[in-house]
């Protein structure tokens, strides 16, 4: 789902609720975001904040995998962001052999950097992977965890 320009033009909760439809029906999920000040984009984070808070429950042990693109650096501190709703809704975290990243300027230079194409291609397999693994679970009967309620603790009196 491409959130693009909808999310600044006051479209966010439309599209929030279109996500959360969604996600009802989908096996895992990919965040990707291009680095912006070393974090994903404004229209990302404020996207997230809302779907996550929404959505969580749809969430819960769906795989999800983080990915980003730069044209030199960020990409760390921007996987950081995006990997905290992940476990945050206790999703398993697609991982690749090294940082979920790609570097370019545009498409076509993506396309030059092999690790980054490489890197892609392993998160894809091992999200299929993952996918299929679940799946055989819940067909030999194994339940996920029940969801304990959560505990909101204040430290500030």
């Amino acid at each position: 789902m491409w959130i693009g320009e909808g999310a600044l033009s006051g479209e966010i909760d439309s599209l929030v609720d279109d996500a959360v439809e969604k996600l009802q029906a989908a096996d895992g999920i990919v965040l990707g975001s291009p680095v912006y000040y070393a974090s994903p984009s404004g229209e990302m984070v404020s996207f997230l904040d809302r779907l996550y808070w929404k959505g969580e429950k749809f969430l819960r042990f769906k795989p999800a995998a983080a990915v980003t693109v730069a044209r030199r650096a960020g990409t760390t501190a921007c996987l950081d962001v995006l990997n905290k709703y992940i476990t945050y809704a206790q999703q398993p975290v697609v991982t690749s052999r090294y940082w979920n990243m790609v570097h370019g300027s545009n498409g076509e230079d993506v396309m030059k950097d092999e690790e980054g194409i490489q890197i892609m291609r392993t998160i894809g397999r091992n999200m299929a992977w993952l996918l299929k693994s679940i799946e055989a679970g819940k067909s030999a009967g194994v339940a996920q965890p029940e969801a304990e309620k959560k505990i909101w603790t204040n430290f500030i009196r």
